[in-house]
């Protein structure tokens, strides 16, 4: 193991100034470690000193991307366990809501019920490295619903009727498409999200975060399509790109009758969008909004109004 000399070196040279080596040793646990706390350590001016550098502090970045990760944990943990975040994962700025909905989904296959079950661990620590790095500026578990609102996704896409409803929990392939509607928007928000962070130490952490959402989207993607849900998948992102604006910024699991697992735009490059964009999704809303959707009570902290797309 390294010593706690190393330890100091190592943060002290990735890391561009003292506040970012604060809020890093915060995160990873190292703030009693011995490792010179006191000379970095400052009070809120700080925070808001940075934040003034900047039309939009790393701080709201970092809550905004802590919304959506409640939103997939949620998702996920109720499909493999049953039940979501504990008491101490969801506390914080904000209002703190409930979450309806949500059961262990009856899986049959044993690949996808394995590969359920790591994405969920995943989201889970996402969860608790965004609130352990925001500290006590994190924000709390707003309301999410996870019943009505893929009902309303689905009747958007044309997967359902009027009347009909739909129930991500209710078997497997279900569940394939209920976390269709989640993980290209999440790599497409983080992509989006990363040129508004100031702080390279939080760069990284958003680029590790990517990735591993794009890991996820690749599996469910790759799994979607072995099991023929190319035409579902299509319906769905169409479905998105008519809540995000003009522009085309997602792709189905075809293309051209061939696989495309992984959506790219004409460079090769992982679309990216807004976060208004993002939040047009979530809400299901094309309009500039504050709630709806999966979020019923809008999400917490400064960024919370999703974009026009009239």
């Amino acid at each position: 193991m390294h010593d706690k000399a190393f330890v100091k070196q190592a943060i002290f040279r990735s890391t561009e100034n003292r506040l970012d080596r604060r809020r890093f040793l915060a995160a990873t646990g190292l703030a009693g470690a011995g490792v010179g706390v006191a000379a970095l350590t400052g009070s809120t001016a700080a925070y808001a000193e940075e934040a003034a550098g900047g039309a939009i502090s790393d701080e709201a970045v970092l809550n905004f991307a802590l919304n959506l990760e409640y939103l997939e944990a949620e998702f996920y943990l109720r499909a493999v366990r049953g039940f979501g975040l504990g008491v101490r994962s969801i506390g914080g700025r904000g209002d703190l809501g409930r979450v309806t909905g949500g059961r262990q989904v009856p899986f049959v296959t044993k690949s996808i019920r394995q590969y359920a079950e790591e994405i969920a661990v995943d989201e889970q620590d996402h969860v608790e490295f965004l609130r352990g790095a925001l500290g006590s500026a994190k924000v709390a578990r707003p309301t999410i619903d996870l019943v009505d609102s893929f009902t309303a996704a689905a009747l958007a896409a044309g997967l359902i009727g009027p009347g009909e409803t739909f129930d991500p929990f209710a078997n497997e392939t279900n569940f394939l498409l209920g976390a269709f509607i989640f993980e290209d928007v999440g790599v497409t928000a983080y992509k989006g999200a990363a040129p508004l962070l100031a702080s390279k130490v939080f760069l990284e952490a958003a680029a590790g975060l990517l990735a591993v959402e794009a890991y996820h989207a690749a599996n469910i993607r790759t799994v979607m399509f072995a099991n023929d849900l190319g035409a579902e998948a299509q319906a769905i992102s169409d479905a998105r790109d008519s809540l995000d604006g003009p522009e085309d910024k997602d792709q189905g699991i075809t293309r051209g009758g061939k696989a495309n697992i992984v959506p790219t735009d004409s460079s090769g490059l992982a679309f990216s969008r807004t976060a208004g964009e993002v939040l047009n999704i979530v809400y299901l809303n094309p309009a500039s909004v504050t709630s709806g959707g999966f979020f019923p009570d809008g999400v917490n902290g400064e960024i919370n109004t999703s974009d026009p797309n009239d």
